[in-house]
């Protein structure tokens, strides 16, 4: 057996073996994802902004160091706005008074902050006295509630984070302990709670306005925002990939061959998924939508194929050995390239396993799967399906019509390569010149759209009561009991006086500031006296007294180590970016070493700062994973071709798209977020599928047909131009569907890998063919010399 005939004689073996046990294939294959199907009960969700970091992240690590040392500090904060703008009235206070003891109901709570029960400390008969700052306000004077309005608005404290500066809106904080073995359940718990609380207090008082944000509700806006995208966007989307599919294909038995391959592809894969035992997070929950769209590639080739290859059979032929032929055609035509576009595509979304966020690894891990089951679907069971399906063989005038336009198309690329090469060039050139000008940067608020009530309540708050982007500090002492030296406490107030400073901050929170006022205290509330204490000794006999007087639930253990040997700085900063953030940290840690002994220098912690270097760090190293994917497929290309000439040439039409939509989103928005640092990894495997077809063809042509360069243009485009645009056109709508999404990261994300599926195709046409026949002529003109 030669090795030309070896691979067309296992061909002819299998195609009809598969076409004679057609049933069976069928069967089997409707079996085999059955099986893998039920793999879907064991598929599991997170909403804890935590899967977003790998468990040896240090940024993770020193968050979770402190939670351990101090207290979870995921709160759950209820914003209160009184309608007439009075914070301190009887009914505004009652209802805090009201909230303050309810909070404590919630599932998990561990502590809960409020204006009510700040645990005010003053000096009575040369004792120190600490209770809540106050308690049944429909008993109090006015006099009592002006005094208490001049307290809560002049400790520092409280404004800035309790109640804003004006004493218009104000706000309780409730955090939690959860156990952790079911997120999914603990945070809706809370929140379900949380709701009927808000409820009740504004049925209550009518005029108080209530929002719900923090850490918590994040974590259960991550919930809302994937189940809304999964219950609206899937079912549109593959509304709108049936449409595209039925209009282009013009064939509704056709067009429900395509879509099973899709169903049994993401049902199956999503399956397989939770075999293995994913955790589905919000990055990764758009897997499904994905596979939806990335599914249809192979079947539309094979189906594109076998309708032209039915219409153009002798029409006195038995229907079902026309079909069979017509099948067996298609599948001798397109199981090279999609066995190929499979692969590249595999690579594309592999690549995303170079992320640093471990559920865009994911992402493209079962993304990947679905590639290969739906290549396994495609030349199993499409084939057999269609053989059992009565598709009967369409218009010839349609077939003619194709190939007419394809052959005009064909006409216009060859005539008019100079002039589309001209404008082509300073498109791409222009376009790419506005790459620089695109901004890395990450917002963990913008990663949900302005439409959601979460975020809307979020920058509600940040504008009218306080920050909920902390930066956190565990400080050091020079041993136990060592944060009331002296000088530790003056480097603590040195610390949060140059915070203050800073045009970020809104509000800082140290032990300073709670020895300053029980040093006054202790002098009788003299004003002059707040100030740090002047020896250890004073100050630990303070800390101690004020320690003693508070009531269970409100100790200081969220402030202060066991041993006195650590403190907690809190700063408030406003709502930042990545950039800002990360700018205000290096400024901090470079005060620290400078002014700081080297026991007390730390590192800044917080869920927004572990998301600005995650940003930065997952957009370098995507960089790197797409080199190297480039790499491999282009390898890949120029091994399969047999040209190194031609590997290389396709390199431009896959890179050129991704330099084009980076310009373009440069113009139209400009900020390259962790979402949007994975497009062109994934969108390199996906775009190289019609270079692919179109060079597979091509080279055919040439090789085998002895075509000139003309000519296999034609045959290319006539045989796979219309694929190349259905597949496109499905692709663009799929991806471009999730601009809809609730997640912003997921919207951006699809929205500019669908203008890069878009310029791709423009690429594949108008570039692709003017590069062959400028190859082609350069290389007959130099032989001829």
């Amino acid at each position: 057996m030669s090795k030309e005939t070896h691979p067309r004689q296992i061909f002819e073996i299998y195609s009809s073996w598969l076409l004679a046990k057609r049933w069976w294939v069928l069967v089997i294959s409707i079996l085999s994802i059955a099986i893998l199907t039920a793999g879907l009960k064991s598929l599991k969700f997170s909403n804890d902004y935590r899967i977003f970091f790998d468990k040896s992240d240090s940024k993770l690590q020193a968050l979770e160091e402190l939670h351990s040392i101090y207290s979870d500090d995921d709160p759950l904060v209820f914003v209160l706005t009184p309608k007439d703008g009075k914070v301190f009235s009887r009914e505004t206070l009652a209802s805090i008074e009201w909230l303050t003891q309810e909070s404590w109901k919630i599932p998990y709570v561990q502590r809960v902050d409020s204006l009510q029960n700040f645990q005010f400390s003053r000096s009575r008969d040369d004792e120190l006295v600490v209770s809540d700052l106050f308690r049944k306000p429909q008993t109090l004077s006015d006099a009592q509630i002006e005094a208490i309005q001049q307290i809560a608005l002049s400790e520092h404290q409280l404004k800035g984070r309790l109640v804003n500066s004006i004493g218009t809106v104000a706000g309780v904080f409730a955090t939690f302990h959860l156990p952790g073995i079911d997120r999914q359940k603990e945070i809706p718990d809370i929140i379900e709670h949380a709701e009927k609380i808000k409820s009740e207090l504004m049925r209550s008082n009518p005029d108080l306005e209530v929002r719900l944000t923090g850490g918590v509700v994040m974590s259960n806006a991550f919930t809302e925002a994937s189940n809304r995208d999964t219950a609206t966007l899937s079912p549109i989307i593959f509304l709108l990939i049936t449409l595209t599919l039925w209009i282009l294909l013009r064939s509704a038995l056709t067009t429900l061959a395509a879509l099973t391959i899709i169903g049994l592809t993401v049902t199956g894969t999503m399956g397989i998924a939770g075999w293995l035992g994913f955790v589905i997070s919000p990055a990764s929950a758009i897997a499904p939508n994905v596979l939806l769209t990335v599914a249809v590639a192979d079947s539309v080739h094979i189906l594109v194929d076998f309708l032209n290859c039915l219409r153009v059979t002798n029409a006195t032929r038995n229907p079902r050995r026309a079909r069979f032929h017509a099948i067996v055609e298609a599948l001798r035509q397109t199981l090279r390239p999609i066995f190929l576009t499979t692969l590249t595509t595999a690579i594309g979304f592999l690549s995303l396993n170079f992320s640093d966020s471990p559920p865009f690894r994911d992402l493209g891990n079962i993304v990947a799967i679905g590639v290969v089951m739906a290549f396994a679907l495609s030349v199993f069971f499409l084939p057999a399906l269609i053989a059992v399906l009565p598709i009967k063989s369409g218009n010839n005038e349609k077939t003619s019509d194709d190939h007419g336009a394809s052959s005009v198309l064909a006409d216009f690329l060859i005539r008019h390569r100079k002039i589309l090469a001209f404008l082509l060039c300073p498109t791409i050139v222009v376009l790419g010149s506005f790459i620089p000008t695109n901004v890395l940067d990450d917002d963990m608020i913008k990663y949900f759209s302005s439409q959601t009530e979460f975020r809307q309540n979020w920058e509600y708050t940040t504008t009218n009561l306080t920050g909920l982007y902390p930066l956190e500090f565990s400080i050091r002492a020079n041993g136990a009991g060592g944060i009331n030296d002296p000088g530790y406490l003056q480097t603590i107030n040195q610390f949060g006086q140059w915070f203050e400073q800073q045009p970020e901050t809104l509000h800082v929170d140290s032990i300073a500031d709670l020895h300053k006022r029980l040093n006054k205290n202790m002098h009788g509330d003299d004003p002059a006296w707040y100030r740090l204490p002047d020896s250890k000794e004073l100050a630990a006999q303070y800390l101690l007294l004020y320690e003693m007087s508070l009531p269970p639930g409100l100790e200081l253990n969220d402030r202060i180590n066991i041993d006195k040997s650590a403190s907690r700085f809190t700063v408030v900063v406003k709502h930042l970016s990545s950039n800002e953030i990360l700018d205000l940290e290096r400024r901090a840690a470079e005060w620290l070493g400078s002014h700081a002994p080297p026991y007390m220098r730390a590192e800044a912690t917080s869920p927004p700062i572990m998301f600005a270097h995650i940003g930065h760090t997952n957009i370098q190293s995507m960089i790197e994973g797409t080199v190297i994917e480039f790499v491999v497929i282009a390898a890949i290309l120029m091994v399969v071709l047999r040209s190194f000439g031609l590997g290389f040439l396709s390199l431009l039409p896959n890179a050129i798209p991704a330099v084009m939509a980076f310009g373009f989103w440069a113009l139209i928005n400009g900020k390259i977020n962790m979402g949007l640092s994975v497009v062109t990894n994934m969108t390199l495997g996906i775009v190289v599928d019609d270079t692919v077809h179109f060079l597979t063809n091509y080279t055919y042509a040439r090789r085998n047909l002895r075509a000139s360069p003309p000519e296999a243009i034609r045959y290319t485009l006539q045989h796979v131009g219309k694929a190349m645009a259905v597949s496109t056109a499905v692709l663009a709508v799929g991806f471009g569907i999730l601009m809809l999404s609730a997640f912003e990261l997921n919207a951006q994300m699809g929205l500019l890998t669908a203008i890069t599926i878009v310029f791709a195709l423009l690429g594949d046409l108008f570039l692709l063919p003017s590069l062959l026949l400028f190859k082609t002529s350069t290389r007959e003109n130099n032989r001829a010399n």
